[in-house]
């Protein structure tokens, strides 16, 4: 059987410088543990905070790209109601001249009537200078009171 013999000083004190060197060399790779750590977790912070700013920053564009379009809203509004309030009052305006243009019409209608009424009476009364007297205006066209009379028309005779 074997016997456990002791150690020697200069074995023992060998032996604890090669614990002490493990030992060392263990904190040494703890510490560069939490050296890479603390390295990983300042990044993460960095970032964090890029992505952070990155957020803010879009919001920012988001929030004047809102009130630029807002805007052009705004423009696009008042400019389709003024071009609504101008093709209202075209609207209105060709209504009386379509109203003026069946007065006229009428009117013309009118005149061809007594034109051909005339024609045709003219040898009935003979001399076609009776014609000429200004006094009769059943005989001259031109003088007959309704033809002074101006013509009027307007938008409110016309209910939309």
């Amino acid at each position: 059987m074997d016997a456990v013999k002791p150690m020697t000083i200069m074995e023992n004190s060998e032996l604890a410088f090669q614990g002490s060197s493990l030992m060392q060399n263990s904190g040494s790779e703890e510490a560069l543990m939490d050296q890479r750590k603390r390295k990983r977790m300042i990044s993460n912070r960095e970032s964090a905070r890029r992505s952070r700013m990155r957020k803010q920053k879009h919001l920012d564009d988001l929030m004047a790209q809102v009130a630029q379009l807002s805007k052009e809203n705004h423009q696009l509004i008042t400019s389709i109601n003024i071009t609504t309030q101008q093709y209202l009052n075209v609207e209105a305006d060709n209504s009386i001249l379509n109203a003026q243009i069946g007065e006229l019409s009428h009117r013309l209608q009118s005149l061809n009537e007594i034109i051909s009424f005339l024609s045709a009476n003219n040898g009935l009364y003979g001399d076609s200078s009776t014609f000429n007297e200004p006094a009769d205006s059943f005989f001259n066209p031109l003088n007959m009171p309704y033809l002074n009379q101006p013509i009027m028309a307007s938008a409110d005779i016309f209910q939309y």
